[in-house]
């Protein structure tokens, strides 16, 4: 934004009201609307976040009205996405046989033709009969001073609802890193952003528990009411790890304590985003059980051990954050009074946490966060022959250069490759200026536009994994491609897992020991272990 820009979105009451002196020198709040801030304008029928998306940025309404679109929503094809398509296997070899002869070889012609200046300036897609879709659907109206898509945004996890402009309108945009340090240092937007989450997601979050879900609504607000939010560690959490990497320092050593092993129970901490480390004391160091994602809990049995019998109840692990995490901590006094009466599973029966304890491999995965992938390409060394047919036959689906590398850190007889793992929290897409590098609609896949790619390598400094490349491109003849000023032109090439391909990826379906496997989460710890003890 200009500074005319920044001086009249200063005057604004909900921005007038920020306390400028509460901010470091290294972050004032002027130069955070400046560098982390836009201001957009829509047109009626604008649509500012759809279902579904990931998105970094969060909203304040400046002028206007918009609509936020209730469950069920609209239909798939009214928000422009396409049912999923695979290539059939007429498609599959003609593409083969068309395949260029020179490796990383851009159709620069095509390119243009793709790329038409006036698809370039739209922005926004728009829903054109804003009546039918407004008596066909139910909404909520946002006026000004509203904000939205802020959870989704520091959360890092797809929008819930499409929202859409009824009228002509303006919103501030602001990128998460901005949003993070309004929440940070402003106690009014902290308490704004934290009450939004509390009236729109919360009790949403409580239902699916299986601990609250069978409360009445009045209930469920009397705990929603006193349920405290939580942040431990650091945003970018990416950057400590990159920097640790081969530095031989513990990786665990920073690790904010959550609830420590030996103290009282306090109630149940439940994972809103980001991960956690669960571990126990060994001697004079500390052993891994296992990790809690979104969704996962702690605390439960302790808490209710405690209410049940009485006595020292005590902790017999602690929980930590993994380099950024939220938790939502619900009192013991408040499962005292409303759901531990009524309770009738064992608390174990509602465990949320696959609990895997052997030897070294599950702090070795959890210290080098190969837990934050969904698709962690694991290659099992007693299998593997070393015939690179893995290798080959990514690089013959990928313009003559492999998206991955067979090589990466060893664990026993497991190695991970350095291969893009389609992250749960994917830090790659933070900073990219154009957008290029984004989640897929299907699966969440994280995929590369490389129409739209620069070659500025923000997505391969910012991954901890040194999943991402960039490569100098060529046009269909071979030559290389040169910019203005004479140098080649890059772009970032990375695994897209085959996206689109019939048979999914082919390094998995080319190796002819059934050695490789993409898989995630804590099936990445189970197939780990299993192996380990066979």
């Amino acid at each position: 934004m200009s500074d005319a820009d920044v001086d009249a979105l200063m005057e604004r009451p909900e921005i007038a009201a920020i306390k400028a002196e509460n901010f470091p020198p290294g972050i004032p709040l002027r130069g955070l609307f400046r560098n982390d801030a836009r201001i957009v304008s829509l047109a009626p029928g604008a649509i500012a976040v759809r279902e579904g998306d990931y998105g970094n940025s969060a909203f304040l309404v400046l002028d206007g009205t918009l609509r936020v679109i209730l469950p069920p929503g609209l239909p798939r094809e009214e928000l422009g996405r396409q049912a999923p398509r695979t290539r059939g296997i007429l498609e599959t070899i003609a593409r083969a046989w068309n395949r260029p002869a020179h490796p990383e070889a851009r159709d620069l012609a095509g390119r243009a033709a793709r790329l038409k200046p006036e698809d370039a300036a739209r922005s926004f897609m728009f829903l054109q009969d804003i009546p039918r879709v407004l008596d066909g659907n139910r909404t909520v109206t946002l006026q000004a001073g509203d904000i939205f898509g802020e959870l989704a945004a520091l959360g890092r996890v797809p929008r819930s609802a499409t929202v859409f402009a009824e009228g002509a309108a303006r919103l501030l945009e602001m990128r998460w890193q901005g949003l993070r340090e309004l929440r940070r240092f402003d106690p009014g937007w902290k308490r704004r952003i934290d009450e939004n989450y509390r009236r729109n997601a919360l009790l949403n979050h409580l239902q699916a528990h299986p601990l609250f879900a069978a409360l009445d609504g009045e209930t469920l607000a009397s705990i929603a009411e006193k349920v405290k939010f939580k942040t431990y560690g650091d945003a970018d959490w990416h950057v400590a790890l990159k920097r640790s990497k081969g530095s031989g320092q513990e990786n665990a050593a920073d690790e904010p304590i959550i609830a420590a092993e030996g103290s009282r129970p306090d109630g149940i901490y439940l994972v809103r985003s980001g991960f956690a480390r669960l571990s126990h004391a060994v001697g004079g160091g500390r052993r891994t059980v296992t990790y809690l994602g979104v969704g996962d809990q702690f605390g439960l049995a302790e808490t209710y051990a405690a209410w049940k019998g009485g006595g020292e109840v005590r902790l017999s692990q602690s929980l930590s954050a993994l380099g950024h995490v939220d938790v939502l901590r619900v009192p013991a006094h408040v499962l005292e009074k409303h759901v531990f009466p009524g309770l009738r599973d064992a608390p174990a029966a509602l465990a949320t946490e696959r609990r895997i304890e052997e030897d070294g491999l599950v702090d070795w995965m959890v210290d080098e966060r190969w837990i934050n992938g969904t698709q962690t390409m694991l290659i099992d060394l007693d299998r593997c022959v070393r015939c690179d047919d893995c290798v080959r036959a990514c690089a013959s689906t990928h313009d003559g250069n492999p998206r991955f590398v067979r090589h990466g850190p060893v664990s026993d007889h497991w190695m991970v490759a350095n291969a893009c793992m389609h992250c749960q929290d994917p830090v790659c897409m933070i900073g990219c200026p154009t957008g290029a590098i984004h989640r897929h609609e299907v699966g969440g896949v994280v995929v590369i536009n490389d129409d739209t790619c620069i070659g500025c390598g923000t997505c391969a400094a910012s991954c901890p994994y040194d999943n991402i490349r960039l490569v100098e491109i060529s046009d269909m003849h071979g030559a290389p491609v040169i910019d203005e000023a004479g140098k080649p032109v890059r772009k970032a090439t990375k695994c897209d897992l085959c996206v689109g391909q019939p048979g999914g990826p082919a390094c998995v379906r080319a190796c002819p020991q059934d050695a490789l496997r993409r898989t995630g989460g804590k099936d990445l710890l189970v197939h780990g272990t299993e192996s380990a003890g066979r």
